[in-house]
């Protein structure tokens, strides 16, 4: 016995550890230690064991009260100390291991009912909710239809025929869960024959085929706030999947996808639009009405305007559902050259064009710089 670690020391614990400490101090290093997590390393084996060993004496409050007064003699059959030695009553490994170990080999997500068989959680669901730009930054409601599960009204969500009743499953005892022996280890998992309801169901009812549960489809009401985007989602607690065995029911969860807007685009809580504009217009400046989601807006152009100016109008944008002001609309001029002209048209333009040859520098400062550019390359070239 001299050359056994101490118990605390094995768990990483203090001596006035709790219950609950003992018992996270050796899932810790349970995991750490499976062998099926380290088959390739001998002593993994025995580190497993030795916590075994440790837990099995401090998590039995007589076993753990002998080590504390007199060591491993006290909990050491063999030193006759009587009925508390390790090889005593006590808790099987078999029953520390579903206790410890049932959140990770059992099927998260699943708690007993109180006649012992396995609950589980419902499943969640997803809705792809398409809305309009001018429904996403107002916010709006909308009337959604989903396929769900329901409990069958024919057999009561027993999934047996009318007049019929589930009897306990004869391999697991009505308890939903069986286990395995491996070596020195046991495993616990599913039932194989009643799938963890712990019932057996002899006469399945014909509406829902013994499942309990049918089909059906429910509407809701979802109230969209204002500001979402593309990417958000809302969750609607409680109305997903019915759970099994009396367990809760899921969430639904509906995502949305802003659909394509024919003037706007968004980013983030800006807007952004292109406003096409005349030659005239951007050369002498003028007055322009520019849409917005709340109505038509004068847009001041100034004199000489250059295609692709920004103008940015500011709370014109989108409000965040998650708070703070809102964005801006930017609107970016287009200049269009005019198109089908008349020949009298053409004609003023050519003296238009005329008139501003004789001091180009002066009306078109970027095309007499690009033109100095361009024959200063040239020259470089032939230098």
């Amino acid at each position: 016995m001299a050359d056994k670690r101490d118990y605390y020391e094995v768990l990483g614990i203090s001596k006035n550890a709790s219950e609950a400490e003992i018992k996270k101090a050796f899932k810790r290093m349970a995991m750490k230690f499976h062998p099926d997590r380290n088959a390739d390393n001998p002593e993994a084996e025995e580190k497993f064991k030795e916590a075994k060993e440790a837990y099995d004496i401090l998590s039995d409050s007589q076993k753990r009260a002998a080590y504390d007064q007199f060591g491993h003699a006290g909990v050491d059959p063999s030193a006759g100390m009587g009925g508390g030695g390790y090889g005593g009553g006590g808790a099987s490994f078999s029953d520390i291991f579903g206790d410890v170990f049932g959140d990770i080999f059992g099927g998260a997500g699943g708690g007993r009912a109180g006649g012992g068989q396995r609950v589980y959680r419902g499943a969640d669901l997803r809705y792809n909710l398409e809305l309009d730009l001018e429904e996403a930054v107002g916010g709006t409601t909308v009337q959604i239809r989903i396929p769900t599960h329901v409990g069958c009204d024919e057999c009561g969500g027993t999934g047996a025929k009318k007049g019929t009743s589930p009897t306990t499953c004869t391999t697991c005892g009505g308890h939903g869960q069986v286990r395995m022996q491996q070596g020195f280890f046991s495993l616990q998992q599913t039932c194989p024959r009643c799938h963890g309801s712990g019932k057996m169901i002899d006469n399945p009812c014909g509406k829902c085929r013994g499942q309990g549960v049918v089909e059906k489809h429910k509407t809701l009401s979802v109230k969209v706030p204002p500001g979402v985007d593309t990417g958000d989602r809302i969750r609607l607690s409680g109305e997903g999947e019915a759970g099994e065995n009396g367990g809760p029911a899921g969430d639904l969860y509906v995502h949305m996808h802003v659909r394509p807007h024919k003037i706007f685009t968004r980013e983030g809580n800006d807007l952004y639009c292109e406003v096409p504009i005349s030659f005239v217009t951007a050369g002498l400046g003028g007055e322009l009405e520019v849409p917005t989601l709340d109505g038509r807006v004068k847009l001041k152009v100034p004199a000489e305007t250059q295609s692709g100016k920004m103008f940015r109008l500011r709370g014109k944008g989108v409000k965040s559902p998650r708070g703070g002001g809102p964005g801006d609309l930017l609107c970016k001029v287009d200049v269009e050259t005019p198109v089908k002209l008349t020949k009298k048209q053409k004609e003023l333009l050519q003296e238009l064009g005329k008139s501003m040859e004789e001091d180009s520098v002066h009306h078109s400062p970027r095309a007499a710089s690009w033109l100095d550019g361009v024959k200063k390359f040239f020259e470089d070239m032939k230098s």
